[in-house]
C-alpha cells in the first residue's frame, strides 16, 4: 500500500481528478486486514423479546399455534395499526408488500441490532441486608442491549469485567439470530466471532481506560480465535492467557486426551497490574525463581541474556568492600569505556562484575539504585579477600515478603543486611504463574454441587464456574479497590456476583457487581413446555428461565443464607475464609428487567418510571431510589432530580444540605436554563434529561 500511496501522489501532479478517483477505489482495500482474524459479520443479529410491549411500528413474528412444535412463520412483520387486541401487519422488507392480521397475544416482538433502542428498567424486587452499601444489580435482558443501556449509566466507570461466554461446542448451548447454533453449521465459528465482537466493543466503552481489566474464560474450541479477537479489539492492552485446571478427574473424550483445564484471558488496560495477594502455598512452587521460602538472596551480577558490560555500560562500576566486615564501604561511578581498573580506595577492596570466565559483566542495579537499596538493608556481602567477595541482593519480589509482613525483620547483620524470621502463616503473598492447578477451582465440586446441593437444592444449571475460581481471578485486580465496580454480561448462575460478595467480606469495602443474563429456557425444557401448550411470554414458561429460576434465587440465597424454600443453606464456605453458608452476607441486591421504550414517550417526560432505575444506577446504586417526582423535585442519598425548573432554587439548596450527592438530573428542553442550574452546582455532575439519554441511545455505534 505504501508504493500505491507514492504513485497516487505522483499521479495527482499530472491529473488530480484521476488521482482522486483512484484513491476512492483503493480506500476500501486499505481497510481489509492483510493478516489476522477475518470473518463474516453476519448482520443483522436480532433477538426475540417475549413479553415485551408491542406498539405501532414494532417488528414482530407470528407465533405458531399453541401446542404445536416448530418455529412457525419466521418472517418479520411490521405492525401498522392496533385495535381491539388485533394487529394489522405488513412485510417491511419485501418488493411485494404482503399484509396480514393477528391477535396481539400471537405476536412476538423482535429487535434487530441495527435498530436504535431506548432502554428502560422494570424493578423486579430486591433483598437488603447491607445497610448503606451499594446494591448489586441483576438485569434480565438481551446482553447486547443491556450493554448499550450501560453506556449511559457506566461509560468509562467499570473496574473489571468477568465473562464466561458460550463455548461454541455445537451442543445447542447458544443462539445466534434466534436460532441455536448447531455443531454442523459451517459458519459456526464466524457467527460466534461476530456475536462476541459486537459485545466486546460495547464492553470496551464501559472499562476505565486508565486502569481496568477484562477477564474472559474459554475452552479449546475458540481460544485461538478469541485471542486474535481480543488483540484486534484491544490493541492498546496487555493480554495474557492462563491455563486453569477445572476438572482434576479429566473429562474423557473418545480418541483424545482427557480435558482437565480451560483458559482465562486477562486483558489489562492502562496501569492495571496483577497485585500481590495472600495465597495458599498450593499456588506457588517451593522451588525455582518463584518460591515460597524465606526471602532469597540473589547475585547482583547479572546472568543470562544481556549480561555483558557492553549491554549496559552504566552497570560496570566498582563496589568497595571493607574486608573487616565484610561490608560495603563505598560505591564508585561507572568506569569509562576501555577502562577496566577501578581507582583505589584506602582500606577497601574493589569488587567489579567479572564473570566466571574472566570477561566483563554488569551489575543489575545502577550505582544510584544500589546505594538506595543498600540503605534499605537489601545488600549482603559474603566471601573474603583471598577468595573474593560476593555481592548479593534482595530483589523486589523477595523484599516484598518482608514489607508485606510474611517475614518479620529481626535486625541487621554485620554488613547492614536485613535479618528476618517467618511469620507463622500458611499463606504467601505472591503473583502466581500462568499454570493454575488449584483444588478449589474444581468446577464440579465448587460449581455444580455447590449450586445443586446447597444454594438451590434440586436445581440444575449446566457447567457453573467454581465460586472460588472466579473469586481468585478477580482478587488479583480488585482486592485493593474497596469500591470496585464489576460487570458480568454472561452471568448465568450468578457466580461473579457471589464472588464479589465474598471479596467484600474478606477485604472489607463496598464492591458491587452488575450481572446481566436473559431468561432463556433450555432447549430440552422448551420441548416439554410447548407440548403443554405453553410458549415464550407465558408466566408458566418464563418461570423456568435462567434469570428467574437460577440467577436471582442464587443471589438471594447467597445474601440471606436461605434456600428458595426458606430453609437454612447447608454446608460451609471453604479455603480463604470458612464460615456457614447459612450466615449469608451483609449485602444488598436489586433485580430488574430491561424494557424497550418509545423515544416520543421519553422525550415528552412520560416514561420516567422506566428511566428512573437507570438514574439510580448511574448515581452508584446506593440508598433510596427516586421512582417518581410528583412535587417538582426529589433528592435522596446520592442524587436528585429536578422536574420543575421554577423550583430550581429550592432544589439547589436541598442538594447543598446533603453530603454524598453525586449527580443532579435536570429535566428540561431549554439548554440555557439547564446551564443556569448546572452553574449553581459546580462540584456535582449534572445530566440533562432527556437530551443526554436520547443522544446516548442514538450514538451507541453501528453494529
Amino acid at each position: 500500500m505504501s508504493r500505491l500511496s507514492d504513485l497516487l501522489r505522483a499521479a495527482s501532479q499530472l491529473d488530480p481528478q484521476l488521482a482522486k478517483d483512484l484513491e476512492e477505489e483503493i480506500q476500501p482495500l486499505q481497510k481489509r486486514l492483510p493478516f489476522g482474524l477475518n470473518f463474516e459479520r453476519h448482520a443483522p443479529e436480532a433477538v426475540e423479546l417475549a413479553g415485551h410491549k408491542i406498539r405501532k411500528g414494532s417488528k414482530v413474528r407470528i407465533l405458531p399455534p399453541r401446542g404445536t412444535g416448530g418455529q412457525g412463520d419466521r418472517r418479520l412483520w411490521r405492525v401498522e395499526s392496533i385495535a381491539d387486541g388485533e394487529a394489522v401487519l405488513s412485510t417491511p422488507a419485501s418488493d411485494d408488500v404482503e399484509t396480514s392480521s393477528a391477535p396481539l397475544d400471537d405476536l412476538l416482538l423482535v429487535a434487530e441490532f441495527r435498530d436504535r433502542i431506548y432502554p428502560g428498567l422494570r424493578p423486579d424486587g430486591e433483598v437488603a441486608r447491607g445497610g448503606d452499601k451499594p446494591f448489586h444489580t441483576v438485569i434480565n435482558g438481551e446482553n447486547f442491549h443491556v450493554l448499550e443501556q450501560l453506556t449511559f449509566t457506566h461509560e468509562r466507570a467499570v473496574d473489571a469485567i468477568y465473562i464466561d461466554p458460550p463455548y461454541n461446542t455445537g451442543a445447542r448451548d447458544w443462539k445466534y439470530n434466534n436460532d441455536y447454533v448447531e455443531g454442523d453449521d459451517l459458519y459456526r465459528h464466524s457467527k460466534w466471532l461476530a456475536f462476541m465482537e459486537r459485545r466486546l466493543k460495547l464492553a470496551k466503552r464501559l472499562l476505565k481506560p486508565a486502569n481496568s481489566v477484562l477477564i474472559v474464560s474459554i475452552d479449546e474450541k475458540e481460544y485461538l480465535r478469541l485471542g486474535l479477537l481480543l488483540e484486534q479489539t484491544f490493541p492498546e492492552a496487555d493480554i495474557q492467557m492462563v491455563s486453569s485446571q477445572i476438572n482434576p478427574a479429566a473429562s474423557a473424550r473418545m480418541g483424545s486426551f482427557g480435558r482437565v483445564d480451560e483458559y482465562i484471558y486477562f486483558v489489562r488496560l492502562g496501569g492495571a497490574v496483577a497485585q500481590r495477594v495472600a495465597l495458599s502455598r498450593e499456588w506457588v512452587s517451593s522451588k525455582g525463581r518463584t518460591h515460597t521460602g524465606a526471602p532469597r538472596w540473589d547475585m547482583l551480577r547479572r546472568s543470562g541474556g544481556g549480561a555483558r558490560r557492553q549491554d549496559s555500560p552504566g552497570g560496570f562500576y566498582p563496589i568497595y568492600v571493607d574486608p573487616a566486615g565484610p561490608k560495603v564501604k563505598a560505591v564508585g561511578t561507572p568506569l569509562p569505556t576501555g577502562v577496566s581498573d577501578a581507582p583505589l580506595v584506602e582500606g577497601a577492596v574493589a569488587v567489579l562484575p567479572l564473570r566466571k570466565d574472566g570477561s566483563e559483566g554488569r551489575w543489575m542495579w545502577s550505582s544510584q539504585e544500589f546505594e538506595r537499596r543498600l540503605a534499605q538493608g537489601r545488600v549482603r556481602i559474603s566471601g573474603n579477600a583471598r577468595r573474593g567477595f560476593v555481592v548479593s541482593i534482595l530483589k523486589d519480589g523477595e523484599y516484598a515478603k518482608i514489607v508485606d509482613g510474611e517475614y518479620t525483620p529481626t535486625g541487621q547483620g554485620p554488613d547492614g543486611s536485613l535479618t528476618f524470621e517467618r511469620d507463622e502463616t500458611d499463606l504467601v503473598r505472591a503473583v502466581p504463574g500462568t499454570q493454575w492447578r488449584i483444588s478449589s477451582h474444581d468446577a464440579t465440586q465448587y460449581g455444580s454441587r455447590l449450586l445443586r446441593d446447597s444454594l438451590l437444592p434440586g436445581r440444575e444449571f449446566p457447567f457453573p464456574k467454581s465460586l472460588y475460581a472466579v473469586e481468585d481471578a478477580l482478587r488479583f485486580f480488585i482486592a485493593d479497590n474497596p469500591n470496585a465496580v464489576v460487570v458480568d454480561f454472561f452471568s448465568g448462575s450468578g457466580t461473579t456476583a457471589h464472588a464479589v460478595m465474598r471479596l467484600n467480606k474478606q477485604y472489607g469495602g463496598s464492591r458491587q457487581c452488575i450481572s446481566v443474563t436473559n431468561n432463556e429456557v433450555s432447549a430440552e425444557e422448551q420441548g416439554k413446555l410447548r407440548a403443554q401448550g405453553l410458549r415464550p411470554g407465558d408466566p408458566e414458561w418464563e418461570q423456568w428461565g435462567i434469570c428467574d429460576y437460577i440467577t436471582k434465587p442464587r443471589i438471594r440465597a447467597a445474601i440471606t443464607g436461605a434456600t428458595a424454600t426458606g430453609g437454612p443453606i447447608k454446608g460451609e464456605y471453604r479455603f480463604v475464609d470458612e464460615f456457614p453458608i447459612a450466615d449469608g452476607f451483609a449485602e444488598n441486591a436489586a433485580f430488574f428487567t430491561l424494557t424497550y421504550e418509545s423515544p416520543f414517550m421519553v422525550s415528552t417526560d412520560r416514561a420516567f418510571a422506566a428511566i428512573a432505575p437507570m438514574l439510580w444506577l448511574r448515581a452508584g446504586a446506593r440508598g433510596a431510589r427516586i421512582d417518581s417526582v410528583d412535587q417538582g423535585f426529589a433528592v435522596v442519598d446520592s442524587y436528585g432530580v429536578l422536574r420543575d425548573l421554577d423550583q430550581a432554587a429550592e432544589f439547589v439548596d436541598a442538594l447543598r444540605e446533603r453530603d454524598g450527592i453525586r449527580i443532579a438530573y435536570i429535566v428540561t428542553d431549554d439548554e440555557g436554563r439547564y446551564q443556569q442550574v448546572a452553574s449553581e452546582l459546580p462540584r456535582i455532575e449534572t445530566v440533562r434529561l432527556y437530551e443526554d439519554y436520547l443522544r446516548n441511545c442514538e450514538s451507541t455505534g453501528d453494529f
